[in-house]
């Protein structure tokens, strides 16, 4: 069944607007009496009637307010160092459909891409509707957040609220350490919030994952292999996924 975020809600009246609104109609073709799943901003699901299809809204009445478990039991944020290319768009995208909350691009010292804060709002707005689309073809009940580019020393300021911190750094890797991140797995209890931090091509520099040390991050390798920017937080996500929602 179709899925749509929707803004406004009173009771059980719904009203959707705008580009969805158009897609209810001109794609999916739906007419009143149709149903589709409606997710609010405070996460709940309703299954929804379309009562009447006005202007450019569609209107909905609750028939069903369901109870969904589609989240992670933990809040796991993405800060990703800017990388080249769209690999952005398929980290917020694929990050999305494994559960990530929120996003948070950063600045790093080998990030190749330099963000024009010109077309800052216009990048951001298309990120946001990446995490969107795949908010709902996932069955997500929220949709994550995304935050304009930061510098790292705005990245540690934030992640001061966060019950764990870690860095995925290749050095480690090459040394052979694996236990960092298994440890940090094992003690994930519902209703943590864990930030990982991931560089860009080429990766984060010593004084980078000094400074993040020093912020109480803790280092980690995601196995033997050196991963792309763009796949380890797919790695990491995962792994979350598994400890936190198969394993227990």
């Amino acid at each position: 069944m179709q899925r749509y975020f929707v803004e406004k809600h009173v009771d059980n009246k719904i009203e959707i607007c705008g580009e969805d609104a158009r897609h209810i109609v001109k794609v999916m073709r739906m007419t009143s009496g149709d149903k589709v799943l409606c997710c609010t901003k405070e996460g709940k699901t309703a299954l929804s009637m379309i009562t009447e299809i006005a202007n450019d809204c569609v209107l909905l009445e609750v028939e069903e307010w369901q109870e969904e478990e589609k989240e992670l039991p933990v809040s796991v944020t993405i800060a990703n160092g800017l990388p080249k290319g769209d690999k952005l768009e398929l980290v917020i995208q694929k990050g999305t459909e494994l559960g990530a909350a929120e996003f948070i691009p950063f600045i790093a010292a080998r990030s190749i891409v330099k963000w024009d804060s010109k077309k800052a709002s216009k990048k951001v707005e298309r990120f946001k509707k990446i995490a969107k689309e795949a908010a709902e073809q996932s069955h997500r009940t929220v949709v994550p957040s995304v935050v304009e580019p930061c510098s790292l020393n705005k990245l540690i300021e934030v992640s001061e609220t966060y019950t764990h911190k870690i860095v995925a750094y290749e050095e480690e890797a090459k040394r052979g350490e694996k236990a960092n991140f298994a440890s940090i797995l094992s003690r994930l209890q519902k209703g943590d919030s864990i930030i990982i931090v991931v560089g860009p091509e080429g990766g984060l520099t010593e004084e980078e994952v000094e400074k993040l040390r020093q912020a109480n991050f803790v280092p980690c390798s995601f196995g033997p292999r050196i991963l792309r920017t763009e796949t380890a937080p797919f790695y990491a996500l995962s792994a979350v996924s598994y400890e936190t929602e198969l394993m227990r």
